[in-house]
């Protein structure tokens, strides 16, 4: 694609757009603004904004996702994941100040929005891959709780002010002890918890989260409670209009942390589900086109009142199960809430908050995954342990510095697998092609004066001298003398200045006890940053072989004879 459309991708959709899809895009929509309405009013609630902005932040994204936006089935919106985020960085800045909250949400939508647009023109989706599943469960975990427990309060008809999760936890039990729990409210808030659940556990999620607000609402009107218990209130009439005033520099300085932040766990969820929605139907979409995408939307809801978005993991199946074929969903569902907010937005009056606690509390309970951690902590301790670090970072220290928790874990996961990588003598074993690990296969034998060693891993400056500490024990191993090792380099895909003064004195140790080293199957541009380092002379023809059957059977002379078969060259 070129010009507009690589831009654009709604637009050629559109060109190709098929009468038959119609209906079903049309149906999908109307059926997700039963979610998008609640939902965009309760994650708006938990960032601490005007229930308001969460349907301008719906509105907003989804139509200009439309366009720019390359996946068929992904449903922009507020998301519960991102809604604390908002909420630990814009109101410490606001100091209480409604309007001003609005508005520095609205500059972090577009800071985001910036970053993640610059990233897509540079193509650098792969930067998610900072956050590996391990630590975006822990985070995701830490999250839930920190949402789950802000509305627990709100379920029981009571309110809570702490800074903390402890704090909330803590302010929660008190007032269940003190009897501070609302009978109506209370009675409101579990009966939408039970049919919400009940429904999806019968498959029917989203005709939980309609019944569930639309009885409390009709509920309340019976009763007369408007005005004695906790409700939403009446919304202003009228269509998402730019929200920025009073900003300064200041501001913007304050927000870029944040913003890259968030800007990377939104486009690490919405990267994910884009990804398993286009392999459902065959399709591909390019992470960097995804990234420009979501950052154009961010960009947008910023400007017109709204707040970060992402795509959404519980709205999408949701739009998808309905029968969505194209973009024309989101649309759709865009429009339906501008009719609700041109005609009706009084009805929210009738809202209990308590029925709204309920519908955050089942979607933020959606992304705790217990399971995976339990497996990581069995199958590999060191993920399981960054997992439960993630999300202790995010539920006791504060979600914010989470993020940099979790990202900072990333960095540990990976450089200690680099660090201590797995490490093998190779040998040969009688009849079967190839030189195998002797510690998975304790019936094979070293190939009597040579030591054939892989280490798996890249070499750089905090395993280089690992990896000499290795071939000197495997040398020492043995009982026989030592003439040859051969390094098995094919797993070695980089080597950094330090591992490379190691890896000299290595061969200049190698050399002064009468060892030849011989490095099988390196790959070419590692090679290639041998001679750039001028070891041309040192490092000759001589010393490289393509496979290590090549080198063994150039050092004993002869092909092996064990079998069967024409030459090993395995």
């Amino acid at each position: 694609m070129t010009g507009n459309r690589a831009w654009l991708p709604g637009l050629r959709v559109a060109a190709g757009y098929q009468r038959r899809w119609l209906r079903h895009d049309v149906t999908a929509g109307l059926v997700l603004t039963a979610l998008l309405i609640p939902a965009g009013i309760g994650y708006a609630e938990v960032a601490g904004l005007p229930p308001i902005t969460g349907l301008y932040a719906s509105i907003v994204p989804l139509l200009v996702y439309a366009l720019v936006g390359p996946s068929r089935i992904l449903v922009l919106g507020p998301d519960s994941s991102l809604a604390p985020i908002i909420a630990a960085a814009v109101l410490p800045l606001a100091a209480g100040d409604v309007e001003r909250a609005v508005a520095l949400a609205g500059l972090l939508a577009i800071l985001m929005g910036f970053i993640l647009v610059l990233g897509g023109i540079f193509r650098l989706g792969f930067v998610t891959d900072l956050l590996s599943k391990p630590i975006r469960t822990g985070y995701l975990n830490g999250i839930a709780l920190v949402v789950v427990a802000g509305q627990i309060p709100k379920l029981l008809g009571f309110s809570v002010d702490g800074d903390t999760l402890v704090d909330d936890l803590r302010g929660t039990v008190d007032g269940i002890v003190d009897g501070a729990v609302d009978p109506g409210p209370a009675v409101i808030g579990m009966m939408s918890l039970a049919v919400i659940i009940g429904l999806r556990v019968a498959g029917r999620g989203a005709s939980g989260v309609l019944v569930a607000v639309v009885g409390s609402m009709v509920a309340v009107a019976v009763l007369g409670w408007q005005d004695s218990i906790p409700v939403v209130g009446a919304l202003p009439q009228g269509l998402p209009a730019p929200a920025l005033d009073g900003l300064a520099w200041a501001d913007v300085r304050s927000l870029i942390g944040p913003a890259l932040g968030i800007a990377l766990i939104a486009f690490a969820d919405t990267g994910v589900l884009s990804r398993v929605f286009a392999a459902r139907h065959g399709e591909t979409v390019s992470g960097s086109v995804e990234m420009r995408a979501i950052g154009l939307s961010n960009v947008a809801s910023g400007l017109f009142g709204g707040f970060p978005v992402s795509a959404s993991s519980s709205r999408t199946p949701v739009a998808e199960q309905a029968g969505a074929r194209t973009q024309l969903t989101g649309v759709v569902g865009a429009l339906a809430i501008i009719g609700f907010v041109l005609v009706a937005p009084g009805l929210t009056d009738l809202l209990p908050s308590s029925a709204l606690a309920a519908v955050v509390i089942v979607a933020a309970s959606s992304l705790v995954d217990v399971r995976t951690v339990i497996v990581l902590l069995r199958v590999d301790p060191v993920e399981g342990v960054l997992s439960v670090a993630a999300f202790l970072g995010v539920a006791f220290v504060g979600v914010l510095e989470g993020i940099v928790i979790a990202i900072g874990l990333s960095l540990v996961a990976f450089v200690d697998q680099a660090w201590r990588p797995y490490r093998a003598e190779l040998g040969r074993i009688e009849g079967v092609r190839g030189y195998h690990d002797l510690v998975r296969n304790p019936h094979g034998h070293r190939v009597d004066g040579i030591v054939i060693v892989r280490f798996d891993a890249p070499l750089f400056f905090a395993n280089g001298g690992m990896f000499g500490d290795f071939v000197h024990a495997s040398i020492d191993r043995g009982d026989q003398p030592v003439r040859y090792v051969i390094l098995a380099a094919e797993p070695i895909t980089r080597i950094d200045s330090t591992a490379l003064d190691e890896f000299l004195q290595l061969d200049d140790q190698l050399a002064a006890a009468g060892i030849e080293l011989v490095i099988a199957e390196m790959k070419g541009p590692v090679r290639d940053r041998l001679l750039r380092y001028g070891l041309g002379d040192r490092f000759g023809p001589e010393r490289f072989a393509p496979t290590v059957g090549a080198a063994v059977d150039k050092i004993l002379g002869h092909e092996r004879d064990d079998i069967g078969t024409p030459s090993d060259r395995s």
